[in-house]
């Protein structure tokens, strides 16, 4: 009995002694390259686990994406180059925690938190990188407007603390100069901006030229065209993250993400790349479900909100892209901006008659509505009967709320345009829709 009972002692000081060496790191070997991803064997691991492969070059980071068997999907989050046939693959821990915290306000940072503007970073808090929604019984109500600044936004299209939206247009229309305006003028505690799939020449551009000042009290996350999608998939997460870490702390966030639809490319080359088939126009089923999954934990948490406005690319000026209309469903409100009033020098290029808030009614007041109307009614009037009216076809005094719409038409063009620099408030904006509604009354 005592030499079973020294054995079981002899054990236990082993058992401990190798739990404070911790696990031996797991390792396998590449198996094969397949387009952008490789297959390794020998590794037991999770999806969205990161792995280290050793090439010439040194190591190099990877994820989990998928898995067949006894064989991994691993994206290299550097490419392909340097992988060779038996090339060791080991498996890092699996911490997915992200730093967050009031350190990262000025700073533009990358999808994996480190710093692009070449100071160093001080240790901030931590987070989880992917945090459920929050509970939706216990959102608070959205309940109060948000100023976004935009005299347009404010009158027409009024966003509540909390709202999600998306900002539809197509290439060269204005959009990253809306955002940048929201980013500067919101009456929010904190901005943080998600810059996906852009290029990285307008990254700099961005930071310097459009979002200016406002930087004080912004976070930028980065992850440029040239990155693997598996690093923009986890920039648009992780600047997610940040806001949700302010939002817990009882403050007003507003995240501006350029864009979603390159965040939904990221997931179809990721889905298409672990073996999903495509389903609509060759986008699979995980890309759509992950925009639910990204967007629903913006919004109201029990304390703070984070109101969100996601700019989607419309092909080709086309609505109803796939992208588009999944976020037209899941979103709580749309902004179109369109080349139409582009090209005809309406900055921003906002289309209030393909525009819609769906929350406005909860946060203003019903001579703010009447007023909004109003406009609606007016603008889309003469829109709709523009080409008659600029070959001389109409007549003057056929319908009455024609002639009101071609009087104040100058007026209603007037209230829509505003330079990036200006700022227009809650009151102001209200005050100059009724003046630019004024003498149809």
């Amino acid at each position: 009995m005592r030499m079973l009972a020294q054995a079981e002692m002899h054990l236990r000081e082993l058992t401990s002694t190798l739990g404070d060496w911790g696990p031996p790191p797991i390792s396998g070997h590449v198996l094969r390259v397949n387009g952008t991803v490789l297959e390794a064997v020998g590794v037991s691991a999770m999806i969205g686990q990161y792995t280290r492969l050793e090439t010439p070059e040194g190591g190099r980071l990877g994820e989990v994406i998928g898995f067949s068997g006894d064989r991994a999907t691993i994206m290299p989050f550097g490419g392909l180059h340097g992988i060779f046939p038996g090339a060791l693959v080991t498996l890092m821990d699996q911490n997915t925690s992200v730093p967050v915290g009031s350190a990262l306000l000025g700073r533009v940072v990358d999808a994996m938190g480190r710093p692009l503007d070449g100071r160093p970073l001080l240790a901030p808090e931590r987070r989880p990188l992917k945090s459920p929604a929050p509970h939706p019984m216990r959102r608070q109500r959205i309940r109060e407007p948000l100023d976004v600044g935009v005299r347009a936004i404010n009158g027409l299209l009024t966003i509540g603390e909390g709202q999600r939206v998306g900002l539809f247009a197509g290439s060269g229309v204005g959009k990253s100069v809306l955002l940048g305006m929201m980013a500067r003028h919101a009456a929010a505690d904190v901005a943080v901006i998600a810059l996906i799939g852009e290029r990285g020449r307008e990254v700099r551009e961005f930071v310097e030229d459009i979002l200016g000042d406002g930087l004080r009290h912004a976070v930028v996350v980065v992850a440029t065209a040239d990155a693997p999608p598996v690093l923009r998939m986890r920039g648009a997460e992780y600047a997610t993250a940040i806001a949700e870490h302010f939002r817990d702390q009882g403050q007003r966030v507003v995240l501006i993400m350029d864009s979603l639809t390159r965040y939904a490319m990221a997931a179809r080359e990721v889905g298409l790349a672990a073996g999903e088939l495509p389903a609509t126009k060759g986008y699979p089923p995980s890309a759509f479900s992950s925009l639910s999954l990204l967007t629903e934990r913006a919004g109201t948490g029990e304390v703070g909100a984070i109101t969100a406005f996601y700019s989607v690319l419309v092909e080709g000026d086309d609505l109803q892209d796939p992208v588009a209309d999944t976020a037209r469903a899941i979103l709580d409100g749309h902004i179109v901006l369109t080349r139409d009033l582009a090209a005809n020098g309406v900055f921003p290029a906002i289309e209030p008659a393909l525009s819609a808030s769906r929350v406005m009614a909860l946060v203003t007041t019903p001579e703010h509505r009447q007023a909004a109307q109003q406009f609606f009614d007016l603008w889309g009037r003469y829109r709709g009967r523009s080409d008659l009216i600029a070959i001389g076809a109409y007549a003057a005094g056929s319908d009455p709320l024609l002639d009101q719409a071609v009087t104040q038409f100058p007026a209603l063009r007037q209230f829509l345009q505003q330079s990036p620099a200006e700022s227009s408030g809650f009151t102001d904006s209200l005050r100059d829709l009724q003046m630019a509604i004024g003498s149809a009354n």
